[in-house]
């Protein structure tokens, strides 16, 4: 185990190139701290402590990393995101009104955002068809269908 404490310095510097490309693809901060901890423990060689006790130097600053820095980081990064919402979030709950009859089967409404649907009446909505210049709300999507109920307030 002598022959290794000499050249361990190229598998922390492989470690720490490895952990960033993994980080790259991944960008969640975990093997970032994990490459900082290998350079805790590359820098750990160069003060001349022995190959275990880099490894557990390396293991320790890598997990306190993990669990006292990257919660944080997250936290920060998140701060920022925008707060629009989208896809199915920014559908649901959307007013519109029917363009096409609307019943159990098919339909087509037009929502206040712009957008053509193809609809259906929700199931535990009235049995009667929505006629063309109803006001309704989007209430589920199934696949490429919203499922639409009236709506009392006229589409925005």
């Amino acid at each position: 185990m002598e022959m290794i404490t000499p050249y361990i310095w190229i598998a922390w510097l492989a470690l720490i190139l490895i952990f960033i490309i993994i980080e790259m693809l991944t960008l969640e901060f975990t093997f970032l701290m994990l490459a900082i901890g290998s350079f805790v423990g590359l820098l750990s060689g160069i003060l001349q402590v022995e190959w275990w006790g880099q490894i557990i130097i390396a293991g320790l600053a890598g997990m306190l990393l993990i669990l006292l820095v990257r919660p944080p980081l997250l936290r920060a990064l998140q701060r920022g995101a925008d707060p629009t919402k989208t896809n199915l979030e920014a559908v649901l709950g959307l007013g519109g009104v029917v363009l096409e009859t609307v019943s159990a089967g098919t339909g087509l409404v037009k929502l206040a955002n712009g957008e053509t649907w193809t609809a259906r009446t929700v199931a535990d909505g009235p049995g009667t068809a929505l006629e063309p210049g109803t006001s309704v709300t989007v209430a589920l999507i199934e696949g490429a269908t919203a499922l639409v109920r009236p709506d009392a307030t006229p589409p925005a």
